[in-house]
């Protein structure tokens, strides 16, 4: 593993501890109403709360799997950020490529990496930012669509 994948992955831990993403210890919004908050924290949403988002074309969808899972399956419309895939270095510029200003949905396989990277997005001065508890596992359970 070279030193910057090594450093990467150290901070996604760093940062799913401090996020206190495991034993919910992060505040939970559970109202769709929460959109315009600014409180430096992101928002976790259900799977319901993330498709009536979706259905009202309010959130820019990010998808933070790996390219394998992605291809496996996805969220109509969605982008891809393998975050865990990109070095340190080009982190910045990447994240230049997500709206600012906008709503981002986050998902991943089953919440937790997507609540690291929606961390990583809070800390980086995006403030309309969504955790799509359960993921793409849950979203498929409760018989959502996805594309390939």
């Amino acid at each position: 593993m070279n030193r910057t994948l090594l450093i990467v992955v150290l901070f996604f831990i760093v940062s799913v501890g401090l996020s206190g993403c495991i034993g919910e210890k992060q505040p939970v919004k559970n109202s769709i109403t929460d959109i315009n908050k600014s409180d430096n924290t992101y928002t976790n949403v259900n799977v319901q709360q993330a498709k009536e988002m979706i259905d009202k074309g309010e959130v820019f969808i990010l998808d933070v799997r790996t390219p394998g899972e992605y291809t496996s399956g996805h969220i109509k419309n969605s982008t891809l950020l393998a975050v865990q895939d990109i070095p340190a270095n080009e982190l910045d510029s990447k994240l230049r490529e997500l709206p600012k200003n906008g709503s981002i949905l986050v998902y991943c396989m089953s919440g937790i990496r997507s609540a690291a990277a929606s961390k990583i997005l809070v800390d980086n001065g995006f403030s309309k930012v969504y955790n799509m508890q359960g993921g793409i596992t849950e979203w498929i359970n409760a018989g959502y669509e996805t594309v390939k």
